[in-house]
């Protein structure tokens, strides 16, 4: 059984009851996470995780959802940690591995977040739920939604690719297509889910996407024998790297790891980098961006995040970096992946190795290290 405690503010520390739908904490409007009985005696040992079958709820004890292993699925989860072959060759990483997220079952890291969320809010009584999404979130929402007999509505931004608004129809979901950015997407949402009456899935506006997300820390970990040296990550909303930071905090806790942790790689579009300017600054929260441009890496437009804070943590903390780059970097990325790996990546993968050439070049990556470059998504849904 799930070892689940209580909710806790990320920002103000205020403790929330888990066995109730939340969004939001009621005391600061703080995003809330998840904490864990790790002291009672029981929980496996990494060696006895490992004897499980693979995949998303392999380590079902440190996961919400009541049901544990035998929560519904879509096969999502345990996705290949690529050796870098000749892409690390020509970035002069040896080490490099690449963590391909492009194979769950929704083509994207979204499946792992929605997967947990979703079954959670049908767990603790939701009926419809809610979401804005840049794209790939949405299409998750309705595979999982439909999954577990939830009325499901995304609102997206008017630039979406087509593919992706016909797919979230395709698996029953209302969408809404709204003039503008994820922002402008997230107050219209917010409107419609105070007045219906749905529970919203916004990114960091509920606890369990976190939960979701964090596994891919925990596979790092079962498929290495250890913690990589660097993490490097596309960064929008951040509930990925906030949930791996996470993990690896409770890894620690059960004794599985040491304090080592991976030094965490945000990366953003030089047209929407808020977190990178907060994090040259000095500042511990991002202003938002006003006026985002226009990118093929639609995860990277999001202007402003609820767990800026949490983010600016996690690359301080682990002694990490902020990266921007271009469109033309990024387009010479998902190439050089392509080519040199035989993985056509997400625009947001390509970002990510723009990011470490551009760290390899500065001596901040060294030659020697294990980095683990995560592409977080197929391009296909980019395409058509």
């Amino acid at each position: 059984m799930a070892r689940l405690a209580y909710l806790e503010c990320g920002r103000c520390g205020q403790r929330h009851a888990s066995q109730r739908l939340h969004n939001v904490c009621t005391a600061c409007g703080g995003p809330l996470l998840c904490r864990y009985d790790l002291d009672t005696p029981g929980l496996p040992a990494l060696e006895e995780v490992l004897r499980r079958p693979a995949g998303q709820f392999r380590l079902h004890e440190l996961l919400p959802t009541e049901s544990g292993a035998q929560t519904p699925s879509l096969g999502e989860g345990a996705t290949p940690l690529l050796p870098g072959a000749g892409l690390g060759a020509a970035l002069g990483l040896p080490g490099l591995l690449v963590k391909d997220e492009a194979q769950n079952p929704t083509s994207s890291f979204k499946a792992r977040g929605m997967a947990v969320a979703m079954a959670r809010a049908r767990e603790l009584g939701a009926v419809a739920v809610c979401l804005p999404s840049a794209g790939n979130a949405g299409c998750a929402a309705a595979a999982y939604g439909a999954r577990h007999g939830l009325e499901v509505h995304v609102a997206v931004p008017q630039a979406t690719p087509r593919a992706i608004v016909r797919a979230c129809r395709a698996l029953g979901a209302g969408v809404t297509e709204v003039p503008g950015s994820i922002a402008d997407a997230g107050k219209w949402m917010a409107e419609q889910a105070a007045q219906h009456g749905w529970f919203s899935l916004a990114t960091l506006r509920e606890p369990y996407r976190v939960e979701g997300k964090k596994v891919m820390a925990y596979e790092l970990v079962y498929e290495l024998g250890r913690v990589p040296d660097v993490v490097v990550y596309p960064t929008g909303g951040g509930t990925g790297l906030i949930g791996m930071a996470k993990a690896f905090d409770e890894m620690q806790s059960m004794g599985w790891i040491g304090a080592e942790r991976p030094r965490f790689v945000s990366v953003q579009m030089a047209g929407c980098a808020p977190i990178v300017r907060a994090f040259e600054s000095g500042a511990e929260t991002a202003l938002a961006w006003d006026a985002p441009a226009e990118t093929a890496a639609y995860g990277l437009r999001v202007p402003a995040a609820l767990g800026d804070f949490l983010m600016l943590r996690a690359l301080r903390g682990s002694g990490g970096s902020a990266v921007a780059v271009s469109e033309e970097e990024m387009q010479a990325g998902c190439e050089r992946m392509a080519r040199r790996l035989g993985l056509w990546p997400a625009p947001e993968g390509g970002a990510c190795v723009a990011a470490a050439a551009k760290l390899r070049a500065r001596g901040w990556l060294g030659a020697g290290e294990c980095v683990v470059l995560f592409n977080t998504g197929s391009p296909f849904p980019y395409c058509a």
